[in-house]
């Protein structure tokens, strides 16, 4: 086997079940966290931004060798002049980071690519960034995010973990399929977890035909009003219902009223730019994360009597397989300098995003999004091979 590709990590916190955790340390310490297989790469360096009573870095640095390092400079160049890494993972989740008025977290996944970039130009060179989640709060810093990688030609990819994690069952819809309607069900917090819901949704719909044409308006209703568009047949609750059989482990019960209850539950809906209608609804009160895992997915595809759906599973339990497999997407593109995936989905869906959250600080406007006029053919990239782990005894 080839040397393992050497990585920097730039991180917000590293304790135990944060995203450093789950992603960088399957790096470190194996799939599993047990010392065994993992990834071809190697972890040489890492700036960790803040150190919470529990932080895990220092101890994982001595044990494992590599360097904290007080800059992010330093973390990609080991203090020379030119990069010592070949591939940067920017993990800007979790941490003590302020909100602003619309409750969007700020986390500083800008300011970390601005630093990383900075040093690209400083040393005239690029390698490889990931960077997790959605790519910025704000729609500006986000698109100046992917308007530099282009300008610097650096392989970049975003996102999460749904779009690799296990379908059960295993549904990739064809590509260049017609969808008529798509809905994405999960639960808040509203933007932390909006995102994955949202991305859930884009990930299963940019398959389409004539592929991603972008998003025309967004809207969100919270959970006072986030069955109108049910009532009223803009979305169909046939559709709803079929993914909602998807869900193992809901709470039995009228879901509609358990929703309505609950003020963290709401929908953004979705008007793509090609007519598709596409919805993401958050159904706090009737599902839970846990061993409910409640993410799945439902398509009206032309011509088809019955709906496609899926559950998207999520191992509940350590070590959280699932993040393995977006472990290996994000070795993919080091070891080859290509995405796994385009990061014009994760660009789109943090303009999506963005602006249903300002949907909803603004009492349910729908907004206009001319600015996300974004094309691009969807991804064949494989998710995670069934059938998923069994849950611990």
């Amino acid at each position: 086997m080839q040397q393992p590709k050497r990585v920097a990590a730039i991180v917000t916190e590293y304790r135990r079940f944060s995203h450093a955790d789950v992603i960088v340390g399957k790096i470190i310490e194996g799939y599993e966290h047990d010392g065994k297989a993992g990834p071809n790469l190697k972890v040489v360096s890492m700036y960790v931004d803040q150190f919470p009573e529990r932080d895990m870095s220092r101890d994982l640095a001595q044990k494992h060798g590599f360097r904290i390092t007080p800059t992010i400079a330093d973390a990609l160049t080991l203090g020379g002049n030119r990069l010592a890494v070949d591939g940067v993972l920017s993990i800007g989740e979790h941490g003590n980071y302020p909100q602003n008025e619309k409750e969007q977290t700020l986390y500083p996944r800008r300011r970390f690519f601005e630093e990383i970039v900075k040093t690209f130009e400083q040393c005239k060179q690029v390698v490889p960034v990931f960077n997790d989640k959605h790519l910025a709060a704000a729609w500006d810093d986000a698109k100046w995010m992917y308007d530099k990688a282009r300008e610097l030609f650096i392989p970049f990819m975003a996102g999460s973990s749904l779009p690799v994690t296990w379908r059960v069952p295993p549904l990739t819809l064809p590509k260049n399929c017609q969808i008529e309607e798509a809905l994405a069900l999960g639960y808040g917090p509203t933007e932390g977890y909006g995102f994955h819901t949202l991305e859930m949704l884009q990930c299963m719909v940019e398959r389409r035909k004539g592929g991603e044409t972008g998003v025309k308006r967004v809207q969100y209703l919270p959970h006072d009003s986030m069955w109108k568009p049910f009532d009223e047949g803009r979305l169909s609750r046939d559709l709803l219902e079929a993914g909602l059989e998807r869900i193992p482990g809901r709470i039995p019960g009228d879901y509609r009223q358990m929703c309505s209850r609950d003020k963290t539950a709401g929908i953004f809906i979705v008007e793509y730019r090609d007519g598709l209608r596409g919805a993401a609804v958050l159904l706090n009160g009737c599902v839970a994360e846990g061993k409910s895992a409640a993410f799945a997915f439902a398509a009206k595809l032309a011509g088809e009597p019955e709906p496609q759906t899926t559950h998207f599973h999520l191992q509940s339990e350590w070590p959280f397989g699932h993040f393995g497999y977006l472990v290996r997407a994000i070795e993919h593109m080091i070891q080859t300098n290509h995405p796994a995936y385009p990061v014009e989905r994760t660009l789109l869906t943090t303009g999506v995003l963005d602006a249903g959250m300002t949907s909803r600080h603004q009492q349910a406007k729908v907004i206009d999004t001319p600015h996300l006029d974004i094309r691009y053919e969807g991804s064949d990239w494989p998710f995670a091979p069934a059938p998923p782990p069994p849950p611990k005894p």
